[in-house]
């Protein structure tokens, strides 16, 4: 149009008309092609990197895990003699003491465990008894720490007293203990506590002090009288105490089913990291008749097989109710103390549902 002659009198003109335009409209689409799959793959990356992050993230806050810096308990099977070495001998050889004896209230043979206590001592001063022994456990260890460490404090008890009757003993048994630090309750129980401690108060400066008591419960049919005290620390904040082993977080089973026990056990594993072929002993508390746990330690190819290397202390000593998780852990953890390799514990507590899976592990010699 603004030519001076006919465009096909001027061949450099057309052609560079004729191939230029095209070429120079591809270079434009082609460049905002590119611009626009730099941008996505820019927005993919992030939201990579984001996933990443929160991944990571969320698997360190489920590998957390507790120092176990003492423990305790009171069974059946320990006697003035027996003592805490001949009592977890005594558990690891396969000793029952679940058998049919008078009930301590009322003298009914009934088939369940009782504390080797004298049988005429009233029921309040048995309750003090256990709860001086037990403070009297942790004191020395309590004692290497100053007087202001903080000390929250988990109470299960499942007695045929009342609260407004074994209360007194209690507050007895601290005042006499020599225990210094102040206590503070946890709300929660069982193993439940624990996994919201780990999830909230891990950066405490806090121990955490775990007193478990079953006795005379109101239906003693096939249950146990124990006794557990347990002390933990957060691993970021207390280096005072040495540890012995570390509890990792426990795992609920979510479903009634042999898959649903099968993955709440992988998970437990997870939590540490660590190979099923790698534990050394399994211990089961409180979880009544489950057939499912022994496919489980099938399935997972776990070298602890029943009856070699697996306590069940439901049918040694009985049900233990509240204390069941913890009288589990503490066992566990004198294992581990006396040299033992890595623990894993079934656990339930005072009804059938909320089994929990979990990993003890020994503190390598690294670590220490």
């Amino acid at each position: 149009m603004f030519a001076d002659g006919p465009l096909h009198q001027q061949p450099v003109d057309f052609w560079r008309l004729a191939l230029g335009l095209p070429l120079l409209g591809w270079c434009v689409l082609v460049f905002a092609r590119v611009v626009l799959h730099i941008g996505k793959q820019s927005a993919a990356d992030g939201w990579d990197d984001a996933r990443e992050r929160d991944l990571i993230r969320r698997l360190r806050k489920g590998r957390r895990c507790l120092q176990v810096l003492g423990g305790s308990f009171y069974t059946a099977l320990r006697g003035p003699s027996a003592g805490p070495a001949g009592q977890l001998d005594a558990l690891l050889s396969g000793s029952e003491a679940l058998k049919a004896q008078p009930f301590r209230m009322d003298g009914a043979p009934l088939s369940h465990s009782r504390l080797p206590e004298d049988k005429a001592e009233d029921l309040e001063a048995l309750f003090l008894s256990v709860l001086t022994r037990s403070f009297a456990d942790l004191a020395p260890i309590l004692a290497q720490l100053p007087d202001d460490k903080p000390l929250a404090l988990l109470l299960e008890v499942d007695c045929r007293l009342t609260e407004d009757q074994w209360r007194p003993a209690w507050r007895k048994a601290w005042r006499e203990s020599g225990i210094r630090q102040t206590l503070v309750p946890v709300d929660g129980r069982g193993l439940e506590a624990v996994d919201r401690w780990l999830d909230q108060r891990i950066d405490d400066q806090s121990l955490l002090m775990v007193l478990a008591v079953q006795l005379a419960p109101d239906q003693p049919e096939g249950t146990a009288e124990v006794a557990v005290a347990v002390l933990f620390g957060n691993r970021l904040t207390q280096s005072v105490l040495p540890p012995f082993a570390y509890l990792h977080r426990p795992e609920q089973r979510r479903k009634s089913t042999h898959a649903g026990l099968l993955y709440t056990a992988r998970q437990a594993l997870d939590w540490v990291p660590l190979q099923a072929q790698s534990i050394e002993q399994v211990w089961r508390a409180g979880v009544g008749a489950q057939p499912q746990i022994e496919s489980v330690l099938l399935d997972l190819a776990m070298p602890a097989k029943p009856p070699e290397n697996f306590c069940n202390l439901d049918a040694l000593l009985g049900h233990a109710g509240k204390a069941s998780p913890w009288l589990a852990i503490a066992a566990a953890a004198q294992t581990v103390e006396r040299g033992g390799g890595p623990q894993f514990i079934f656990s339930g507590g005072a009804t059938a549902d909320g089994l929990w899976s979990t990993v003890l592990m020994p503190v390598s010699p690294l670590s220490k």
